[in-house]
């Protein structure tokens, strides 16, 4: 009978031990500082505790966890019809972050699935009003009003829309092969036209060449005249130094020239000439009368 009592306390110290363990497992919550737990106590909303170490009534208080940090989310492909008819395929993400944990708990029920909900009716709405080139070359204005209208929804629901980007557009088959054709000519047409800039460019450079030659040839001979010119006059310049200096040293020799050498010279040529047998002789008055001055000369 004793063991049987002790056996029975034992058991009930241990219950006891085991549902402390499971009252403080419930009860004491630690809360990182990027999530906030929404308590109900019996059923009534008493508001967002943490971070940190948050303590619980086991059974009369129920925690809802929220996550505060940007959450980003996929929109798989979505067909939508263009303004002009036109069936597209569109996919896209989209970033939200909760701003008010109460809020995003007790406004909806399941929030991930009513927001990407409404992102696929908006994004219809949205490509609905715009004409298909506009919706492949206007996607950051596609962008902006997206985000702009999920997020007019999704204030009331304490979330914050931050960002919303497509990241891909298929348009229709035959679309596709008309722009593909476009992009063909584009290519052709620019590759002409660099082509002709280049045999332009390549024109004016040879032209140009060319020009610079004949300036440069022109130049040269122009340069070359100048020099010619220039040294054909200082020739004459020294040729007529040079006559001059001898002229002036003719002059000065025949100061030095008397009577006497002369008329030695002139007999000197009387001579040459009487070497001829042929040679007539004139002799001037003047011939006596210098004959008369040597004569006198030399007896002196």
């Amino acid at each position: 009978m004793d063991g049987f009592l002790t056996s029975s306390v034992i058991c009930l110290i241990g219950a006891v031990i085991l549902m402390g363990f499971v009252f403080l497992a419930n009860a004491i919550r630690i809360v990182p500082e990027y999530q906030r737990l929404v308590v109900f106590r019996l059923g009534r909303c008493i508001g967002q505790k943490g971070p940190g170490l948050i303590l619980l009534i086991p059974v009369i208080d129920r925690a809802v966890k929220v996550d505060l940090r940007e959450q980003v989310r996929e929109i798989p492909h979505q067909t939508a019809i263009t303004k002009d008819n036109a069936g597209i395929s569109v996919d896209f993400i989209w970033y939200y972050k909760v701003l008010d944990p109460t809020e995003s708990v007790l406004q909806v029920g399941n929030f991930e699935a009513a927001a990407q909900g409404m992102a696929t009716t908006t994004l219809r709405a949205v490509i609905g009003a715009i004409i298909l080139d506009d919706v492949l070359s206007e996607r950051e204005h596609i962008n902006s009003m997206l985000r702009t209208r999920l997020d007019e929804v999704t204030e009331r629901w304490g979330v914050k829309v931050t960002n919303v980007e497509i990241r891909e557009i298929i348009p229709p088959r035959e679309i596709q092969e008309a722009m593909n054709r476009q992009m063909s000519a584009e290519r052709i047409r620019r590759a002409v036209v660099t082509e002709s800039t280049g045999t332009r460019e390549a024109a004016i450079n040879v032209a140009e060449g060319e020009k610079q030659a004949a300036i440069l040839r022109a130049e040269g001979s122009k340069q070359a005249a100048i020099l010619e010119a220039e040294g054909q006059r200082q020739a004459q310049e020294l040729k007529a130094q040079g006559f001059a200096k001898a002229l002036e040293h003719i002059f000065e020799a025949a100061k030095l020239v008397d009577q006497k050498t002369m008329t030695l010279q002139y007999f000197e040529t009387l001579k040459t000439l009487g070497a001829s047998p042929s040679t007539k002789y004139i002799f001037p008055m003047e011939f006596t009368s210098m004959i008369e001055k040597f004569v006198q000369g030399e007896k002196k």
